[in-house]
């Protein structure tokens, strides 16, 4: 009996589609091709272009082909995260290699980055059961649309612990968004679409999770609609969806704690459409995630807006980020001015970043600690982070700020950790640590950093530029 077997998810109607690529898969032992369509995500705010994505489901071994459907001949393909090792074989037209693992993956052909293929290959995500269930049922070829309220209004008819399941087909929420009550799984198949944003608001227990997608590429930017809304809340959970094209925040976390967030994906190419951003909130998990954003794609502040309070207690691991525009990782902007905020216990860690572009001086890190608004920022760990390439900006910044988004400057940055830093291309800025008169940076410990395969060992050799009121900055 074969093990090895592909999942394809059906694709709606009227969901915009690419065919840059056609995508193949079957299970290794088998000699029939399943093709997989694409959908058209929109990549780089500066230039805004189309990309194509692939998603599919699998066990045991697979074999892909892909054909490039371009009228150009193909003279190199980049698989990346480069760090996989994993080595195609192509001809002039077609691309062929094998997975054994599940990979988030962009192929790029003849050095083109913004009209790649991403490839999202997962594991089959386990489907509900048949108990305490409301289904909303899809139409594979025309658009159904559902009543937020009424969805509500029988959902909390039923008792704690129900499940909202969107089936295969493309799915609008009337005003836009749906707000999950308390203790409510809602699941979102393959093949389901929806077109809106989800809300988890003064509620706890809730999980959100399934290989659909939530599509937003049809709203304005100023609309300010997030993927996945988290305010006030605890014990949430987000797993296995995409987001396509939200015009806000992918997720946006807002005195809330206890979240727990594996296995989505994220493109964006507006203003201010980060990926993860978290404000005055604790206990957060997030791994096995691939973002491509046009603004920060996680950002970590104390107070902003509403949300009050400190930061602590984030792990990101085994993430794959990718900064058309700002920070790949930024921390420490906001805060509250009238009371001191800590932003603490933070671990980041197996991480990919494959683009870091930002124009602005001030804008720029891929690594960015930046203590605005009186915030203390302490207790920092960036571990096994591999850097691809930098179109433009730097590889660390370590600063007391205040600016254009600050009333106010930081009070301290301490004891920032870095390990098993790898950087392998050229021409980047010069990064910074710098404090300011009255304000320091102390403890910055950089421990194994490889820049372009030399090991670093001083602040010259690391390109590294001091300013005041630093102190101890040590490597090994």
């Amino acid at each position: 009996m074969n093990k090895n077997r592909v999942m394809i998810y059906p694709v709606p109607d009227y969901v915009a589609l690419r065919e840059d690529f056609t995508v193949s898969v079957r299970a290794e032992g088998e000699k029939e091709w399943k093709n997989v369509q694409c959908y058209e995500v929109k990549v780089d705010m500066h230039e805004v272009r189309k990309a194509s994505m692939a998603c599919f489901d699998f066990e045991g071994r697979i074999d892909i082909r892909i054909r490039f459907n371009n009228y150009m001949d193909i003279y190199r393909v980049d698989v990346r995260p480069k760090r996989k090792e994993i080595v195609p074989t192509f001809t002039e037209h077609e691309i062929f290699f094998s997975l054994e693992h599940p990979e988030n993956l962009s192929i790029e052909i003849n050095n083109d980055r913004f009209h790649n293929l991403h490839l999202f290959a997962g594991r089959p995500c386990r489907s509900p059961g048949e108990e305490n269930i409301l289904r909303l049922t899809g139409d594979l070829h025309r658009p159904k649309i559902h009543s937020t309220d009424e969805i509500r209004r029988r959902l909390e008819l039923m008792p704690k612990g129900r499940c909202l399941v969107f089936e295969p087909g493309l799915h609008y929420l009337e005003e836009c968004i749906f707000k999950i009550p308390s203790d409510t799984q809602i699941y979102i198949d393959g093949g389901a679409v929806i077109v809106g944003g989800l809300v988890c608001e003064n509620v706890k227990n809730v999980k959100i999770y399934g290989h659909g997608i939530i599509h937003q590429a049809a709203f304005e930017r100023f609309s300010a609609l997030r993927g996945l809304r988290i305010s006030h809340s605890s014990d949430i959970c987000l797993e296995g969806l995409t987001f396509i094209n939200p015009p806000h925040y992918t997720v946006y976390i807002g005195g809330s704690e206890k979240i727990r967030i594996n296995g989505i994906k994220s493109f964006s190419c507006e203003g201010w459409s980060d990926g993860i951003d978290m404000m005055s909130s604790r206990e957060i998990r997030i791994q096995n995630i691939f973002m491509r954003n046009s603004d920060d794609c996680i950002a970590i502040y104390g107070k902003r807006w509403d949300f009050q309070g400190d930061t602590r207690d984030i792990r990101v691991r085994n993430a794959v980020l990718w900064a058309d525009v700002a920070h790949p990782v930024n921390i420490g902007c906001h805060g509250d001015i009238d009371r001191e905020n800590i932003i603490e216990d933070i671990v980041f860690q197996d991480i990919d970043i494959l683009e870091h572009h930002e124009p602005q001086q001030d804008c720029m890190g891929c690594m960015c600690v930046n203590a605005g608004d009186r915030n203390t920022v302490r207790n920092i760990r960036f571990e096994d982070i591999y850097v691809e390439h930098m179109e433009h900006g730097r590889l660390f910044d370590l600063r007391i700020i205040c600016g254009r988004y600050n009333s106010a400057p930081g009070r301290l940055i301490e004891n920032i950790f870095f390990k098993n830093i790898r950087f392998c291309c050229d021409g980047e800025e010069i990064s910074r640590i710098s404090g300011d008169r009255n304000n320091p940076v102390r403890n910055i410990m950089f421990e194994n950093l490889i820049v372009r395969g030399r090991r670093i060992l001083g602040l010259k050799q690391g390109n590294i530029q001091i300013g005041e009121n630093v102190h101890n900055v040590t490597f090994s």
